[in-house]
Formats: C-alpha cells, structure tokens, sequence
C-alpha cells in the first residue's frame, strides 16, 4: 500500500526558490547511477573546479561545447538543494550547473543535473560498504554533450555506472491517479495519455479526459485515506472502459507511452516535467522505487 506523501507549503519553502526555479518546468531526463565511491558533500568546492578542468581539458580536444565559442569562460558550480530529503538515511540532493560566459556578459547556465535519494530503500542503504554514498537518481536536463562529460567525470571519479531508467506503465499508472487525486488541489486541466497498440503499422493512440470526468471517477474507486495498487487499476480500467464503449478499442493491448496534466508531465523513455512544485516529490518517489527494484534483485 502507498500513502499519499503530501507535503505542506512550508515544507516545500525549505527548498532554496533558485533551486525550485531550475527544478520545476524544466524536462529532465532521468538515470540511475550505481552508489558513489568517496563522494563527500564537504568536498563540493573541489568537484567544481575538477569538473571544470575536465570539461576545459574536453573543450581543448574539440569535444565539448562549441557553440560558446572559443572565448567563453565557464566554471562549474556544486550545489546541496535543502530541505529535499525525506528520512534520515536519505543523502542531501546535489545540483550541478556549468556556467558560461562570453567577455562582459554574466555567466549563464547551459545545462542542469542533479543527483538525489528521496525514500530510498533503507535495509538497502544500510547494507552498503562504508564509504559509499546511495544518490542513485540522476536528472539532466541540457546538451547531450555536457551530458555524456558529466557522467564521465563521475563514472572516473567515483567509480560508478550510469544507466537508462524508464518510466513502466505502472508508474505511468500511478501519477495519472495522483494527479487526478490533486484536482481539487490544483486543477488538472486535462489528463492526457498516450498509447501505442502493436499493431501493423503502429497505432499512436491520444486519450484526453476532462478534469472533472477524470476526478469523479477516481472519487468513484477510492476506498479510504491510502492510495493502494488496487484503486489504481480500477481507476485505469475505468479509464480504458470508457474508450472501448465509445471506440471500440481496447486500451489494455497497447502500451502507455506518457501521461501529462497540468501539473507535470512523465513518458515511458524516462523524461519526466515538473510544473508545480510540491508534486516534484511523488516523480522521485516512484523513480526511487523503481532504482530500489533494479538494487534488490
């Protein structure tokens, strides 16, 4: 079973507004990164100016990024986001940002990433060697270039591995039913989904609900305060029942692809948007229980 983790106001506040700022409205892809050797958030001031060599020793070579320009000056700022961790054992959000500046221009930001744990499995944390650090969820959100250079800094410096993280249906499933659930809270909108159905040629399917349609009938299957697997697949069947009386296709033979509202939106490739700022933490809740899958099997 899974109880909602709704945070009030004041709690999201912890959270630097700079840092909501990047966080929320920009799309980010997401990763999972194996557990960090010797990664120690006293030393952020010495990964920024590793990084920044780095990249500048990439730069030389003509990899990195060439639409700055030659004359661009950059550095690369390391940053702990507050107030984002949800239990003790969880490790202090990371955000990462190279800075580049042309001559008499402020430096900019190019590109974001950042490293987090929200609700991470605790008999998995506890059981890791010692001088390991668990930030197993990376967003980027940027030129795939810097992308590639920061996960191979990383990879050279803490001895880890990066890897594709999707987002599965039933994830999908989850925040369409969660955002439904925040309609009162914060108007949907809309709920979008998007699925594909294996036929030949392949079938993209959009399915647009109307907020409130969408909101009566997840009134309709929950049971109590706890949101439970069960209520969210008779939500969907709901869903796909409705579809199938009007068109006379069967949803459950496709694939859903992506589901968006107005508060967000998440596709099965892994790039998820956050548009407002207190539902950021069910995205990395369900991110981390998948990575908590992909660690205890």
């Amino acid at each position: 079973m899974y109880t909602e983790p709704f945070r009030p106001l004041e709690q999201c506040e912890k959270v630097n507004p700079e840092h909501l700022a990047i966080l929320v409205k920009a799309e980010w892809q997401l990763s999972y990164v194996t557990p960090l050797y010797q990664f120690r958030h006293t030393q952020l001031k010495s990964y920024s100016r590793q990084l920044s060599a780095f990249i500048a020793a990439e730069k030389q070579q003509g990899l990195a990024v060439e639409v700055e320009g030659s004359q661009s000056s950059f550095r690369v700022s390391f940053s702990v986001v507050q107030g984002m961790a949800e239990t003790d054992d969880d490790a202090e959000t990371v955000l990462i940002q190279p800075m580049f500046a042309k001559q008499d221009e402020p430096q900019r930001s190019v590109w974001s990433g950042w490293l987090t744990c929200i609700n991470g499995n605790p008999d998995y944390l506890h059981s890791l060697p010692k001088g390991f650090t668990c930030l197993p969820l990376f967003g980027s959100s940027g030129a795939e270039v810097l992308t590639s250079l920061v996960k191979s800094w990383f990879q050279q410096t803490f001895d880890c591995c990066f890897g594709c993280l999707e987002i599965n249906q039933t994830s999908l499933q989850w925040l369409a039913a969660l955002w439904t659930n925040c309609h009162t809270e914060s108007s949907l909108k809309h709920l979008k989904m998007i699925w594909t159905i294996p036929v030949v040629p392949p079938l993209q399917v959009t399915y647009t609900v109307d907020p409130q349609d969408a909101w009566e009938l997840w009134m309709s299957v929950r049971m109590d305060q706890n949101i439970d697997i069960e209520e969210v697949t008779r939500f969907m069947q709901g869903l796909k029942s409705h579809f199938y009386r009007h068109f006379r296709l069967d949803l459950s033979a496709g694939n859903l692809q992506q589901v968006s509202t107005a508060l967000g939106s998440a596709k099965f490739s892994g790039k998820i948007k956050v548009l407002l700022l207190c539902h950021r933490y069910r995205h990395c809740w369900l991110a981390d229980e998948e990575i908590n899958l992909l660690t205890t099997h």
